[in-house]
């Protein structure tokens, strides 16, 4: 809500939507001191007709690759609602010429994550965000071939340094194979490692907001974030022409988001990962595709903790 004083005959904006500070002058150590919210009685009734900081209530989506944005003067936290690495691709299924079996592709992992979590930063400073790319199905040879990794999403801040990391799903592939034999080996893929960095666990905005409250993120848990898992790696069958589906994919935000799901023999492909989640790997006989990881994410509001 906008506040006004009268400077030299003219009126000025003073309120946090201009991103200025109230003081007042402490009569015990004659420092200043920062005014958080301020009153006026009226009818009866107190009314709020200054606030340090508004929390927001729409959040905003960074960017993909790297981005960099600055720290409201006044805020001094950062609610992230939803981010994660992003996520493997899934490996090609394999046929052979007369080989006794056939190949399902391993699904791809996925990103490490956070959901609802709240981080210190300094007012004014310079974000930069890194949303990881996904990692895309495997191509060439069915015989030797590894699906790519998805990449970190990150962001670190010019002042406060590195905030949190959270490492891409990594691919699996299926090595040693030939088109007359042998059959390929099916190789797992992993999960993304998170280093998350020290958060509040507990505070209140000055304008009334408990942050433990916070649960609109994809895990519905406050302060919550972790390592991605694995996909489901592949597997042969016995005999020649024998069927068998890919793996699929890892799902992300601990199960909350699920991977992409498994090819089939003959006609569908693995399916694509969201939000971090691994591709699902494709199929035998007559070779699928695995399917392309998830790209990574990263929401946030601006705070101020009282």
């Amino acid at each position: 809500m906008p506040i006004y004083v009268k400077s030299g005959g003219t009126w000025r904006e003073i309120s946090s939507d201009a991103g200025a500070q109230v003081y007042v002058r402490d009569g015990t150590s004659y420092t200043n001191k920062t005014i958080n919210n301020a009153y006026v009685k009226d009818g009866g009734s107190w009314r709020t007709v200054f606030t340090l900081f508004d929390t927001p209530v729409s959040f905003t989506t960074a960017g993909s690759g790297t981005t960099t944005f600055a720290v409201p003067g006044n805020a001094n936290a950062i609610h992230i609602k939803q981010a994660v690495g992003g996520g493997a691709g899934g490996v090609k299924g394999a046929q052979y010429d007369k080989a006794g079996g056939e190949s399902g592709g391993t699904g791809g992992g996925s990103g490490a994550f956070i959901s609802d979590k709240v981080y210190t930063v300094v007012g004014g400073e310079t974000l930069t965000a890194v949303v990881g790319a996904l990692g895309g199905k495997s191509t060439g040879s069915a015989y030797n071939t590894t699906a790519s990794s998805g990449s970190n999403t990150t962001l670190s801040g010019a002042s406060t340094g590195p905030i949190f990391t959270l490492g891409g799903g990594v691919g699996g592939s299926g090595t040693g194979g030939g088109v007359q034999g042998p059959l390929r080996n099916n190789n797992p893929s992993s999960g993304g490692n998170a280093t998350l960095g020290t958060s509040l666990s507990t505070g209140t905005t000055v304008d009334g907001e408990n942050i433990t409250t916070f649960t609109s993120g994809p895990n519905s848990t406050f302060n919550s974030g972790g390592n991605g898992v694995a996909g489901v790696t592949g597997t042969n069958c016995g005999g020649d022409n024998c069927h068998v589906n890919g793996g699929t994919g890892g799902d992300s935000y601990n199960g909350n988001v699920n991977g992409g799901t498994a090819g089939s023999p003959d006609s569908t492909d693995g399916g694509d990962g969201l939000q971090g989640s691994g591709g699902g790997g494709g199929g035998a006989e007559n070779a699928t595709q695995g399917g392309d990881g998830g790209s990574g994410e990263l929401i946030y509001r601006f705070l101020r903790i009282a």
